[in-house]
């Protein structure tokens, strides 16, 4: 079996730690939880570590500063790969992505996919208390992703996910910089380039009951612009391309 680690980010989340803790090791009673908690005041790391109750399944890194959610997961994943987890997976604290999915997640990249997606926006994903203005700009962001960076990928921006840890090394996505949304984007953007095998697994979003959505409209802004950037530098170097095999036939 493999050896597998769940990545959970952290900020003020103690309404739902003691919640999603206990659901992951029930969905897969073998995987090794990872809390990236930063700066919370609410005693979330604390609960985090009481639920492992001596068990050796639960660890915790605790940090000083709100330092983003694509800084936890670099964190997270390095913290694996020193360990030698072989599957690295991402999912949120506030129960919007249903830990009894993990499995689906889990099992293709056991099988040789070096990443599977939890996707709202395949046959079968959805979301669920979302207002329509969001979801229109959420299925319209990963509309212009998909266009602007060519990827064959429904949901770019999905947070729920499981990555084969030989292509985090090789990608090398401890070394990305961007955080929210972006994160996820580009991480997924390295794969495809990389030439990857990515699988989409419908899931059911269902937005937080308890605690504040952590989004911030900087961070929409960001991957606005770094995904545009990126697009334009991938259309100029094909142009390139194209020019260079042209001049020399």
């Amino acid at each position: 079996m493999p050896k597998v680690l769940v990545i959970i980010p952290t900020h003020q989340e103690a309404e739902n730690i003691v919640a999603v803790i206990p659901r992951i090791l029930d969905a897969v009673p073998g995987v090794h939880v990872l809390v990236v908690d930063d700066a919370s005041t609410d005693r979330t790391p604390d609960l985090a570590e009481q639920l492992d109750a001596g068990r050796g399944q639960i660890s915790v890194i605790r940090r000083n500063s709100k330092d983003g959610l694509g800084n936890a997961y670099r964190v997270g994943f390095a913290w694996g790969l020193e360990r030698n987890f072989d599957i690295l997976c991402e999912i949120d604290a506030d129960l919007s992505h249903d830990p009894a999915v993990l499995p689906e997640l889990i099992s293709p990249v056991a099988l040789g996919a070096q990443l599977a997606i939890g996707s709202r926006y395949v046959p079968g994903g959805a979301i669920v208390g979302w207002p329509k203005k969001r979801l229109a700009l959420s299925r319209w962001g990963n509309r212009y992703v998909a266009l602007m960076l060519g990827l064959a990928i429904n949901d770019a921006t999905a947070g729920f996910r499981a990555f084969d840890a030989r292509i985090i090394r090789q990608c090398d996505l401890v070394g990305t910089r961007s955080d929210g949304y972006m994160f996820q984007v580009e991480t997924t953007y390295r794969l495809v380039r990389a030439g990857s095998r990515i699988i989409e697994i419908p899931i059911v979003f269902t937005e937080r009951q308890l605690g504040h959505s952590k989004m911030k409209s900087s961070i929409v802004k960001e991957a606005l612009w770094l995904v545009t950037k990126w697009g334009m530098r991938d259309m100029l170097t094909r142009r390139r391309l194209q020019v260079t095999n042209f001049r020399d036939q």
